[in-house]
């Protein structure tokens, strides 16, 4: 098993910031690449306030100051020709041996190796906001990564206290994108039926399903309720469900008017100035009460 000591962050967007965190939580030592100045000044900005002023993270804007890692996360904005570019860039700045991760939500993890000359030593590693906190990580393989890649990755992610989940395929938007855009398509069926109201239709899902989920997965809760129930029940139920291949004309209509979400200060919810900040903080807080007590099973 490989120890990873030195690891580099490139991109300081949320995701970076808390990828940084999570590493240095974990006694490695970070540097945090981003070209754009103002992004790079407010994730060291949000680090000291986290982690205090005498956190250890090298904050640089050229290849030419980084110096050694052992692994590379890749997190910029997703976008492929983007991601290309760093990664090429990635490989022309880093030693034969060091893992490359890239933290895409769903992109194609060979698409994204194609410019690389090294693929072998490249594999998707999909970690859900905050990176911190949130356990699971989805480990995505491409045609080209080697198994002892996929092991190396593995072993970091457990290193860093998570849950790596490895796919044996990938496939667009991996699973939990696939699953939770599933779930908001009926969503926003249901809210353009005029059925419930977005209130509402957050607190059924989260004091039902959702609070059930948490604990047993879909499919467990599929075995507890019978699975012969649930067939009874898709019978008659699936023929009603959405299945449209576009977009929601509900949310082309909230975007087309500026309405998008806490960013413009309105979306399903109104977000006044800084309520975002103070529900980030609230989510923080019940996260870390949640996994608590998960992770007492």
């Amino acid at each position: 098993m490989q120890s990873y000591k030195k690891g580099l962050v490139v991109g300081a967007g949320t995701m970076g910031m808390n990828l940084a965190k999570l590493m240095l939580g974990n006694g490695m030592t970070v540097t945090i690449l981003d070209i754009d100045p103002k992004v790079l000044d407010r994730c060291r900005q949000a680090l000291q306030s986290d982690l205090g002023s005498k956190v250890q993270v090298h904050f640089v804007s050229d290849w030419l100051q980084v110096g050694e890692c052992d692994v590379v996360v890749e997190s910029v904005t997703e976008d492929l020709s983007l991601k290309q570019r760093v990664l090429k860039d990635v490989e022309a700045h880093v030693g034969d041996e060091t893992l490359i991760l890239t933290n895409t939500s769903g992109l194609s993890i060979d698409d994204l190796s194609d410019v690389m000359t090294r693929p072998e030593r490249f594999v998707g590693a999909h970690f859900f906001n905050p990176a911190d906190l949130i356990p699971t990580v989805e480990v995505i393989p491409g045609r080209s990564t080697s198994g002892t890649c996929v092991d190396d990755a593995v072993d970091l992610l457990r290193g860093l206290g998570k849950r790596p989940a490895v796919l044996k395929q990938s496939v667009p938007g991996f699973v939990a994108n696939r699953i939770q855009h599933a779930l908001m398509r009926e969503c926003l069926s249901i809210l353009e039926q005029g059925v419930v109201d977005a209130e509402t239709l957050d607190d059924i899902v989260r004091y039902s399903i959702g609070v059930r989920l948490a604990i047993n997965g879909p499919l467990r809760q599929r075995d507890l309720n019978g699975l012969d129930t649930h067939l009874n029940i898709s019978g008659y139920l699936y023929q009603s469900l959405d299945n449209r291949t576009t977009p929601s004309p509900l949310l082309e209509a909230l975007v087309e008017k500026g309405c998008l979400g806490r960013k413009s200060g309105n979306g399903f919810y109104e977000w006044p100035a800084g309520s975002g900040e103070n529900y980030d903080r609230q989510e923080r807080e019940l996260l870390v009460r949640l996994l608590s007590m998960m992770s007492e099973d």
